[in-house]
């Protein structure tokens, strides 16, 4: 009996020692990106735990949390985007009553970033990071790969809107992920070049000569894809003809 707890024991043992070999060698030679346990580093690719590194930042969608504990990972949040070289500030947090309420609000001022026109947008900080994240690993090589340009302006439609989903006045229909800041509609883009590359126009090729645009706003998409949880384009249904719809809702979808 003496002998067969000792067994147990050291089988137990050499367990945990195999599983801290394992950690060891996944910590030095697997990409940061991929462990959950690494901080999230806006600079390196988008990898198997960035999501959920990201998501990490989320605000209880089902109860107000404290203040301390909203100011606290709002703060956590912005300093992984100061870190990164952004310039950010708190926002004031908005009420309209119902489902329209923003929490853990932030805007985006400066910095590495390629700017967001019109400016001055409040969103979810979560949601300014999947900017920044989409904008580094997607746009920018996106631009210089597909259309020989850096990007100088990212075209948007908003990302705060008080409404349900396509505007429903339905009661049974859902909110927008707008009503909460947790969105961006992308228009375009505004190239160094001065092309301006517009969803609207340049999604499907009608030539040759179109078809690097529409492989652009393709590659967007699809790299948008890994970084936000629903992504909606013209694919998808008509409303989004003019538009790319990005936002960090917990259900996910990409069209």
């Amino acid at each position: 009996m003496k002998r067969d707890f000792a067994d147990f024991w050291n089988l137990l043992w050499e367990a945990g020692l195999a599983i801290c070999g394992v950690f060891a060698l996944l910590n030095a030679f697997a990409p940061p990106q991929d462990l959950p346990w690494r901080p999230l580093d806006l600079s390196q690719p988008v990898g198997q735990a960035t999501k959920a590194k990201v998501a990490d930042f989320e605000v209880s969608r089902d109860r107000p949390p404290p203040a301390e504990e909203l100011t606290a990972v709002t703060e956590a949040c912005m300093q992984v985007l100061r870190e990164a070289g952004v310039e950010v500030e708190r926002a004031e947090d908005r009420d309209d009553g119902g489902f329209c309420i923003v929490r853990g609000a932030v805007r985006i001022t400066g910095g590495a970033v390629t700017p967001l026109r019109p400016d001055g947008l409040v969103m979810q900080c979560p949601m300014a990071i999947r900017y920044v994240i989409w904008d580094r690993q997607v746009l920018r090589p996106a631009a210089r790969e597909v259309l020989g340009s850096e990007v100088a302006s990212v075209d948007n439609f908003g990302t705060y809107a008080c409404r349900r989903i396509y505007g429903s006045e339905e009661a049974t229909a859902r909110p927008s992920e707008h009503a909460r800041a947790n969105a961006l509609d992308v228009g375009g883009v505004t190239l160094e070049d001065g092309r301006r590359i517009s969803v609207l126009a340049d999604w499907e090729a009608e030539g040759p000569q179109d078809e690097d645009e529409a492989a652009f706003l393709k590659r967007l998409r699809d790299g948008a894809c890994e970084v936000f949880a629903t992504v909606l384009s013209p694919d998808y249904n008509a409303q989004h003809a003019d538009h790319l719809h990005l936002d960090g809702a917990p259900r996910g979808l990409c069209s």
